[in-house]
């Protein structure tokens, strides 16, 4: 894997998500026919499936041997190592209510580690990215996390279930995290709390039960801006559980989480 290579790879993703991102600006006000997903809260539009096509007709005329898995369905295995973690729209729901914190997520992984994380944020016009190994950005300038070392007065952010049962858990957790902490926030969208947390717009996150392009780039954005990231059990994050913290805070603020119950309700 050759630098050049990893440049060319991190320019197509900035590219898409810049295209994505003007194309989401642009169909708000008409995002088309509306459908469920989940559950009958977790609803996709077709400007979710409009931007996934976008990203995806351009990887494949750019870098044809590169495999694809995006959120609205896309799934191709690939040939050369490399694979393409895809959200076209990560907030469906901010998006549809016109709130402004929705993002287009890409990762590119290469032999299943993530190399490259952009995440595009238009309700915000701002682009977070990272390439293993040289730091992240927001645009041209440099982030890094907030390094707070007090639980009790963190601000921590979370996400929660489209699952009814879930989301009912989640809460019971919820309570026990909430006394503990300065506050909790609730953005919407995983991609762009973890950018937060690498810019430290909040000292901590978690979420269980996402997919791995709801945190591919994102998570490879916080460990680049100099945050922990990982599970509650001494893992990377996953789709059991996804943590990302200044690195003084995801001790504590996991023990807070396993007191918590979070790894059985959850």
């Amino acid at each position: 894997m050759a630098d050049a290579e990893i440049d060319e790879v991190s320019d197509l993703a900035l590219q898409l998500a810049a295209e994505a991102a003007t194309l989401l600006l642009e169909r708000q006000k008409d995002p088309g026919a509306i459908g469920t997903k989940t559950s009958a809260t977790d609803l996709v539009s077709e400007v979710d499936r409009a931007s996934e096509r976008l990203i995806v007709d351009a990887v494949r005329r750019a870098r044809p041997g590169d495999g694809i898995v995006g959120e609205e369905g896309t799934a191709d295995d690939g040939t050369s190592g490399w694979r393409w973690v895809i959200d076209p729209l990560d907030g469906t729901i901010n998006y549809l209510y016109g709130l402004p914190s929705y993002a287009v997520s890409i990762a590119v992984e290469y032999h299943g580690r993530a190399e490259v994380g952009v995440v595009a944020h238009p309700g915000h016009g701002e682009t977070f990215s990272a390439i293993r190994g040289r730091g992240a950005a927001r645009d041209s300038s440099v982030i890094t996390t907030s390094g707070h070392r007090d639980l009790a007065t963190a601000l921590v952010g979370t996400g929660f279930s489209y699952e009814a049962h879930r989301r009912e858990t989640q809460a019971a957790v919820l309570a026990h995290v909430l006394p503990a902490v300065r506050d909790i926030r609730r953005a919407g969208a995983a991609s762009i709390d973890l950018c937060w947390v690498a810019c430290g717009r909040l000292d901590g996150y978690y979420e269980h039960g996402l997919q791995p392009w709801d945190f591919a780039a994102g998570a490879l954005i916080a460990t680049e801006a100099g945050a922990r990231t990982g599970d509650l059990d001494g893992g990377p994050p996953s789709g059991a559980f996804t943590m990302a913290a200044a690195p003084s805070l995801f001790e504590p603020l996991r023990l807070l989480l396993v007191e918590a119950g979070a790894r059985i309700r959850s």
